[in-house]
């Protein structure tokens, strides 16, 4: 017993001395941390001024708009199954090398019409000088009526926003679509417009359309199918959202840089919010924008309340407007709109509109300020953008101003509110 409590004690010697140093050095550290001035590990003070909290989202700013003399357009130009010659023709009658263009036709288009797209792309030698038109290779299955054609005008917005350089309205159009202006008479027009003017047709008097297309549940099979087919109806029903205010319009639109920005970036969860409930929306592409840009407070007081389109619609309205002939060609240039809808395949008034409004020739392109009248053979012409300092308006110019102007002075007309 007396040996092992010899041999407990002096290991209670072995740590005690260590401890006693280890309590004395603390304390010395913990009385030098507090009176030393210039000691590192002082606690600083509490400011008393207020600072910003820093979040990523503070550091992602609104693109300023363009401050080219001349304003620049992105196009998209879509089509499905039999589009492919429609498409070819608006896209040179809307050509401008000063502007950017996607072009796409959607999966029910046959594998051989997609790719002779991609040829016509590829061939044509001044798209390949000035490289501005591009064709979504991996085609998008868009139902109508469905969310899938929110998702591709989104997904073209995109490629323009990462691939298209500067550029300050984006349009979507169809195949069925056909300009009445040339691009110098519309850029011209432009040019003397605030850049962040977004022309959106729009009401929050939805009407019907609440109990039949807003309250419905639908299924869009272009989400997650290959096969393109009509959407589908859940049987339940759901309330209108109490978080924002529902919008319908148009589904055709020029939409400024900013609010496309905004919609794609993701820097507010409005246009995710908006997104996600109108996923499951009839007719989304009536409202999806619409919605988004009318519970804005950034962007709701830049609306000007139309879509720059012509389109006649029957009496009483159908679900589709009447092809457009002949009969309409002059009520067509009363409207003054820019672009008109809807057309047949190869209707004879796209050639009326071609030789008196456009000057377009046959399979040609759109003369104006980087093409002289009359020449087919663009192979030694200079048309790079450096070379365009001065637009070629016509008569265009005269009729698109007086519809622009009249719906900037309309007095019922107020950039501070969606109507």
């Amino acid at each position: 017993m007396d040996g092992s409590t010899t041999k407990a004690q002096q290991k209670k010697r072995n740590w005690f001395l260590p401890l006693v140093f280890s309590l004395l050095t603390s304390t010395l550290l913990i009385i030098l941390s507090l009176f030393t001035p210039s000691n590192p590990f002082r606690q600083t003070p509490i400011r008393t001024q207020k600072q910003a909290p820093l979040f990523v989202e503070s550091k992602i700013n609104i693109s300023p708009t363009g401050t080219n003399p001349i304003p620049r357009l992105a196009y998209l130009i879509s089509g499905s199954k039999g589009d492919c010659e429609s498409l070819k023709r608006t896209l040179k009658a809307l050509y401008h090398p000063l502007n950017q263009y996607v072009v796409h036709l959607d999966l029910e288009a046959s594998v051989e019409e997609r790719l002779e797209l991609v040829s016509f792309v590829k061939n044509e030698e001044v798209f390949g000088r000035v490289g501005n038109v591009r064709v979504v290779v991996k085609s998008n299955l868009v139902t109508y009526r469905g969310p899938t054609m929110v998702s591709n005008t989104l997904h073209a917005a995109a490629i323009l926003l990462k691939e298209g350089g500067e550029w300050d309205w984006f349009i979507n159009l169809s195949a069925s679509d056909y300009p009445l202006v040339t691009q110098d008479d519309m850029l011209h027009t432009l040019s003397t417009i605030p850049r962040n003017l977004n022309f959106i047709e729009h009401t929050s008097d939805i009407g019907w359309k609440e109990a039949q297309r807003a309250r419905p549940v639908i299924i869009d099979p272009g989400l997650y199918s290959l096969k393109k087919s009509d959407v589908f109806w859940v049987s339940e029903k759901r309330s209108v959202p109490s978080a924002y205010k529902l919008f319908t319009g148009s589904a055709w639109m020029m939409l400024s840089r900013p609010f496309m920005e905004f919609c794609l970036w993701g820097w507010d969860n409005l246009p995710r919010i908006v997104l996600m409930y109108y996923s499951n929306f009839l007719s989304s592409p009536e409202g999806y924008f619409h919605t988004v840009i009318c519970n804005s407070e950034e962007f709701r007081n830049t609306t000007v309340n139309h879509d720059l389109h012509f389109i006649s619609w029957d009496n009483p309205p159908q679900q589709h407007p009447h092809f457009l002939t002949d009969n309409d060609f002059q009520r067509m240039l009363d409207s003054n709109a820019p672009f008109a809808r809807k057309f047949g395949r190869n209707e004879s008034v796209l050639q009326k509109i071609d030789s008196e409004v456009l000057g377009r020739i046959d399979d040609g392109f759109v003369p104006g300020s980087w093409l002289e009248k009359g020449v087919t053979n663009v192979t030694h012409l200079h048309y790079t953008v450096a070379n365009i300092t001065q637009l070629r308006p016509g008569p265009g110019a005269a009729r698109l101003n007086k519809l622009i102007s009249g719906l900037l002075s309309e007095k019922d007309f107020d950039l501070k509110h969606c109507l």
